[in-house]
């Protein structure tokens, strides 16, 4: 099989490099980049074969293809574009390319005891620079633009020893958190204002992902009505993570606390997603998930409620599934008082 995807790669062999396809077969596996990381490759995969390219990527697996019994090779065709099929067909013959579905996901989905430690390290790196920007109290929001501060965020994470953020840092104050992908700009924030917060670090590859709403100043009427439902809502969604469930089991059970408390048509994604080396793998926490948890996955799990016009809250924590019950591998408070920075 020739895996393209970047994170298949670094997962299967631990190449971190930009340029990068791994051909696997049953008894030889060949990394193949280019002279810019002539030395990474093989310092990073010393017990396999490194082919440096001298040409383009299909040119180099065709020529690396030369002498070995390959007879069919299968293509990633969920992650390369119809043109880069295309390309690799004709290099290396319709008859011997197979497009495949995704394979290399399902064994990502759990995690051993390095990937969870990892994931962890991410998590508390992302709460230490939260901390550490809401631990100025509301001056460090009031009069400052959902851009500005969602870059220093950021800026903390890789202080506080994030190779980066894991994903463009949402952060959107007032009535932009019904907005569940919104991207900050220059709105300044006021005081007495909700801001959604959601944010992670990537480290060693993984990722965490979080998400807080914290307030300016008195917490809006509408929005403290709300939060409490929310923060129930994961409660049950959490307890409901067992290896076995089904993966819309955890779904319903936040979504009735939701639902009951008449705010179903406000929770409007599925509970949450698989977290590891991208921000959104696999399994899928929705309302229609198939499949069921194994232990090791870690998932998100994240409702909330939007109220158009007026704001929303999400609450979001990164879960590993076991076989003794869900553990959290991130552990800020989501009580609604610590929430309120001081002035």
């Amino acid at each position: 099989m020739l895996i393209s995807k970047p994170e298949d790669v670094s997962y299967l062999c631990g190449f971190t490099g930009e340029d990068a396809t791994l051909l696997v077969a049953p008894r030889w596996t060949v990394l193949i980049t280019d002279g810019r990381f002539g030395q990474q490759g093989p310092r990073e995969c010393p017990d396999i074969e490194v082919v440096i390219r001298k040409k383009g990527m299909a040119e180099a697996v065709k020529n690396t293809l030369k002498g070995r019994k390959v007879r069919r090779i299968g293509l990633q065709a969920g992650y390369l574009t119809a043109a880069a099929v295309d390309v690799f067909t004709k290099a290396l013959g319709e008859r011997r390319v197979k497009t495949l579905t995704d394979i290399v996901a399902p064994l990502r989905a759990s995690k051993d005891d390095g990937e969870v430690r990892m994931i962890r390290k991410a998590a508390v790196i992302a709460q230490k620079a939260f901390l550490r920007l809401t631990g100025r109290g509301a001056k460090a929001f009031v009069g400052r633009s959902e851009r500005e501060v969602a870059a220093e965020l950021e800026y903390l994470m890789r202080l506080e020893g994030a190779d980066a953020a894991a994903f463009e840092t949402i952060l959107a104050a007032g009535p932009h958190a019904c907005d569940c992908h919104y991207k900050p700009d220059s709105t300044k924030i006021r005081a007495g204002q909700s801001v959604l917060i959601d944010w992670g670090a990537r480290v060693g590859g993984y990722c965490s992902d979080l998400t807080r709403t914290i307030f300016t100043g008195k917490i809006p009427p509408e929005i403290g009505e709300i939060y409490e439902i929310v923060r129930n809502a994961q409660t049950a969604g959490i307890n409901a993570l067992r290896p076995g469930v089904a993966m819309k089991s955890p779904d319903a059970a936040a979504r009735k606390v939701i639902v009951d408390a008449g705010y179903g048509d406000k929770f409007v994604h599925g509970l949450g997603h698989g977290l590891g080396r991208e921000v959104h793998e696999a399994p899928g926490l929705g309302a229609k998930g198939p499949g069921r948890l194994r232990s090791g996955m870690v998932v998100t799990v994240e409702p909330g409620i939007y109220l158009p016009g007026i704001g929303g809250v999400r609450i979001e924590d990164d879960i590993l599934v076991t076989a003794g019950g869900p553990k959290r591998l991130s552990t800020l408070t989501t009580d609604i008082r610590a929430m309120v920075l001081k002035r």
